[in-house]
């Protein structure tokens, strides 16, 4: 799967937002997806599967609870692809800064 095919999912972005945070168990990621989305345990539990098969996150045991936490490695990737197109909005957004800071003189 394509690392934009992984991140257009507004759960699976959520889930990443959330991991960006700090290490969590899966039940509170599940409580939180559910109670945000509306979706059942085992539809975030899918989400999950799908980032952790695809690099975004590593989980590890811990007695009992699965404990999830964001691998930055695809999000680098991501990142990197992304740098070749950071110049077309880098230019207009110094621009629009430019003209507020006038605009407030």
């Amino acid at each position: 799967m394509h690392a934009f095919d992984i991140l257009g999912d507004p759960v699976r972005r959520r889930l990443l937002e959330l991991l960006a945070e700090g290490e969590r168990p899966a039940g509170e990621l599940v409580d939180i997806i559910s109670a945000e989305f509306g979706i059942s345990q085992p539809a975030v539990s899918q989400h999950l599967k799908v980032l952790r098969e695809n690099g975004f996150t590593t989980v590890r045991a811990e007695g009992r609870r699965r404990i999830y936490a964001v691998d930055a490695e695809p999000l680098q990737a991501v990142d990197e692809w992304l740098a070749h197109f950071r110049g077309f909005w880098t230019q207009h957004l110094d621009a629009l800064g430019t003209e507020i800071a006038r605009g407030k003189r």
